[in-house]
């Protein structure tokens, strides 16, 4: 193809080509909307052709060279990349206050609506680079792409990032004593000391650890971490159909992944402690959803009375607590949570005597409801309360998750729920 430059075209090269040596790349794309399906490096040697000037010698006064080492930095980035599975990426470049102060002068000096910044003709030109290396398909991805590269003019170095994969799930939880996610040790703060073993862990095991050990080690993956649909206390089982969780696997060199193999293998190697559905890959923002999400849940508390109490008593009481409930922070959480008054309520509840002085209730709560503070009133803050509307003491002594009333996979959007409430 043979480009036409019009009179006030010729004239802007004329001018820059007399302001220092150039070369082909910076020339070309201040007129990079000047014809198509060619590169700024061919326009730039188009318009030389056309003024017949060959330009003055030496390193380029606009990007000094950076175009230059366009195929270095893709070999760099080609280097890094081995080992990895990915289909798209996406190059980015910081580039140096020099390069900075050089493309405000020849903006300045030389404005044409018709031009490219170096940033964006770098990207192109080193993205093109890197393809021509690969022994492997891959595509320029603007959005989420596999690997992010990251050219740092500054300090020469590349930078990398590999894309989180996040898996969909729900977890049961069968036992109690297990923190939902890996808990770090509080005297070490999980530097690890004598108290923890040197674990660095106040808890041996969670739900999290027991779902990615087999993924980790599959996507060969830096670290883990489990998102979940708020959070079951540690003495509190997760019945029913499971909690919805999505489990990020950070940095993985592996996006293949058999996850009905791996479903299986988590659900053999945490038997009788852990069991998840099985597994699908989501988009990040299904994390998002999950956090958002207040569904309603159901649960299943023993509960302990300091006196005896009638059927006839337990039964008003419960059914006068439908309804909304005031919760300030509960005083077991209060050293981790923001102290402040939320209104949730009760959707339902029911119960029955097993003893005098006990009984199994269950509750149907808005996400966020605090049953254990529900029962007993917690010195007040909560109001009302069982244990209030009985005027007896009341204590939950075992705790249990019926029923998480959420599919974000289905529903693929839900109220506002700021995970707030522990159940």
């Amino acid at each position: 193809m043979t480009l036409q430059f019009d009179e006030r075209q010729r004239e802007l090269g004329r001018r820059i080509l007399a302001a220092g040596p150039i070369c082909d790349e910076c020339l070309g794309r201040a007129y990079a909307k000047v014809g198509r399906g060619l590169t700024n490096g061919e326009r730039g040697r188009a318009l030389r052709a056309r003024l017949e000037i060959a330009g003055a010698a030496g390193t380029c006064w606009v990007c000094g060279g950076l175009f230059e080492r366009a195929e270095e930095w893709a070999q760099r980035a080609a280097w890094r990349a081995e080992g990895i599975e990915f289909e798209t990426y996406l190059f980015g470049v910081e580039l140096s206050t020099r390069i900075e102060e050089m493309e405000a002068l020849f903006a300045e000096r030389f404005p044409n609506e018709e031009g490219e910044s170096a940033k964006h003709a770098f990207n192109r030109v080193v993205g093109k680079a890197f393809e021509a290396r690969l022994e492997r398909p891959a595509t320029v991805a603007f959005v989420r792409p596999h690997l992010s590269f990251v050219v740092d003019l500054r300090h020469d170095a590349l930078r990398l990032h590999i894309a989180s994969l996040y898996l969909y799930g729900r977890y049961r939880k069968l036992v109690r004593g297990i923190p939902q996610t890996r808990w770090p040790c509080r005297r070490c703060r999980g530097r690890g000391c004598p108290a923890c073993g040197y674990t660095g862990k106040q808890y041996a095991e969670s739900v999290e650890e027991w779902i990615a050990a087999p993924l980790l080690d599959a996507a060969s993956a830096e670290r883990a971490h489990l998102h979940g649909a708020g959070r079951e206390d540690i003495d509190a089982r997760m019945l029913g159909d499971g909690r919805p969780f999505v489990l990020e696997l950070v940095s993985p060199r592996r996006r293949t992944l058999d996850l009905g193999a791996l479903t299986s293998t988590i659900n053999a190697e945490a038997a009788g402690r852990v069991e998840v559905s099985p597994l699908e890959l989501v988009e990040r923002e299904m994390v998002v959803r999950l956090k958002e999400g207040r569904a309603p849940k159901r649960y299943r508390a023993v509960v302990a009375f300091d006196a005896a109490v009638r059927g006839v008593d337990l039964a008003g009481a419960l059914s006068s607590l439908v309804g909304t409930i005031e919760q300030r922070t509960p005083q077991r959480v209060s050293h981790r949570r923001a102290d402040k008054v939320r209104h949730r309520r009760v959707l339902g509840i029911s119960g029955r005597l097993s003893g005098p002085r006990d009984a199994v209730v269950e509750v149907e709560g808005e996400g966020g409801l605090y049953i254990k503070e529900l029962v007993s009133g917690d010195d007040g803050r909560t109001e009302p309360s069982l244990a209030g509307r009985l005027g007896v003491g009341a204590l939950v002594t075992e705790l249990d998750v019926l029923d998480v009333r959420s599919d974000p996979i289905a529903e693929r959007s839900g109220t506002v729920d700021n995970g707030e409430g522990l159940s």
